[in-house]
């Protein structure tokens, strides 16, 4: 028995851990060395004081209700694993420790051992670790933004190669329009460019030979022959001179107050000297007079279109020319009873040098319903159509009235 008892005084003695006892009130009734090198006091100093010596004073309150708590159910446990504890030395300082308890019963009353382990040296490893992990976050963050600011401008520098290649991609297909459209206008320019030309020749050699006053109708004959040639030279010509206008950018529109009812009363009387025998051009006006639009675009658009019912249209047909305006927009409609437009035609029809197969001998390029539709796009408007073989072409066009904010000021 001797024995057991050495070898536990040696094992209080020579423990690395401190070691506190503390009765049921939580008096200090023994501590061994390893206790009182911790926390820095002599057996004198500490034994009958109360446990909450050892606590920091910020905590001691708390500590005194944790301690009745436990004595009421009294088991062994660990302390330190999931919390942050700490201990008071004798100079006031502070360091991290895990505690253990240990409840035991004695003829004396009951007491409790706790076991305290100073874990300031695992603390400085876990803070530098903490801080290691820290920094590595912090590195990885940094690597993570580089790599979203490389991954940036990486696709940064392929946008403005794709758009390089797409900016060069336009540029040859601007180039191969610009080869195509110089194809077809040899091609159009020495077909339709040769017949009137063979007429104003043929009719130029033939005036000569009528020089006597009785000859005078022949001679106007052939004069109105040229004249009718020259027309169809400049409006061929006056075709290729918008595309080219088109095509730089030249082109723009300039809406001005316009009496559009005069300005299409005026163009139908004009265009009616193209009219084939008793063909008729049925003018219907509705709504304001006055709209905000550009003038010539619209002039060139509309002349387009009702020379086109005209000569799509035979002798004695009606050409029906409707035309409403309101305060936010001007709608028009241009309607034939001419041959129509095939079915499988109709979706080329505004493509440039396009034209239907039924046109015929028609003179023609080809470019006129393409210039139209890039002129109401100019005017911001919409262009459509419907047709049918045999029975006649109906053109309808939207165009807003652009009345500036200034005359709507003045109008209110």
């Amino acid at each position: 028995m001797t024995r057991h008892i050495e070898m536990l005084d040696a094992l209080f003695k020579h423990a690395t851990e401190g070691i506190v006892v503390v009765n049921k009130d939580g008096v200090i009734v023994m501590l061994n060395p390893k206790a009182k090198e911790l926390f820095g006091y002599s057996d004198k100093e500490l034994i009958g004081r109360k446990i909450e010596t050892l606590i920091p004073q910020r905590l001691a309150g708390h500590h005194v209700h944790y301690r009745d708590t436990y004595f009421e159910s009294p088991k062994a446990r660990g302390m330190g694993h999931a919390m942050d504890l700490f201990a008071r030395r004798s100079d006031g300082t502070e360091f991290p420790v895990e505690v253990s308890l240990s409840p035991f019963t004695t003829s004396e009353g009951e007491f409790v051992v706790s076991f305290v382990i100073d874990i300031t040296d695992r603390k400085k490893q876990e803070n530098r670790i903490r801080e290691a992990n820290q920094e590595i976050q912090k590195l990885n963050e940094e690597l993570e933004e580089r790599v979203v600011q490389r991954t940036e401008e990486l696709a940064k520098a392929i946008r403005k190669v794709e758009q390089s290649q797409e900016e060069v991609m336009r540029a040859l297909k601007k180039e191969r329009e610009l080869n195509n459209m110089k194809s077809q206008f040899v091609t159009i320019a020495s077909h339709e460019f040769r017949t009137p030309l063979a007429t104003i020749l043929s009719s130029a050699s033939l005036i000569g030979r009528y020089s006597r006053s009785e000859e005078e109708d022949k001679r106007q004959k052939h004069v109105l022959r040229i004249k009718s040639a020259v027309t169809n030279l400049t409006e061929i010509l006056n075709d290729f001179l918008s595309i080219g206008k088109l095509e730089e950018g030249r082109v723009h529109s300039v809406p001005v107050a316009t009496d559009l009812l005069e300005f299409c009363g005026g163009l139908t009387e004009e265009i009616k000297a193209l009219c084939k025998e008793s063909q008729q051009i049925e003018f219907i006006y509705k709504g304001l007079s006055e709209v905000w639009l550009d003038k010539q675009l619209l002039r060139n658009v509309l002349f387009n279109l009702l020379s086109n019912a005209i000569k799509y249209s035979e002798s004695g047909k009606k050409i029906f020319f409707r035309v409403q305006s309101s305060a936010t927009s001007v709608n028009i409609e241009v309607e034939d009873q001419g041959i129509g437009i095939p079915e499988a035609d109709q979706t080329h029809i505004f493509d440039r040098f396009y034209r239907a197969k039924n046109a015929g001998n028609a003179q023609g390029t080809g470019l006129g319903l393409n210039i139209v539709q890039n002129y109401v796009e100019l005017m911001t408007g919409q262009i459509s159509f419907k047709s049918e073989i045999g029975k006649g072409t109906t053109f309808s066009i939207h165009i807003p009235n652009q009345v500036p904010s200034e005359s709507k000021d003045s109008a209110i």
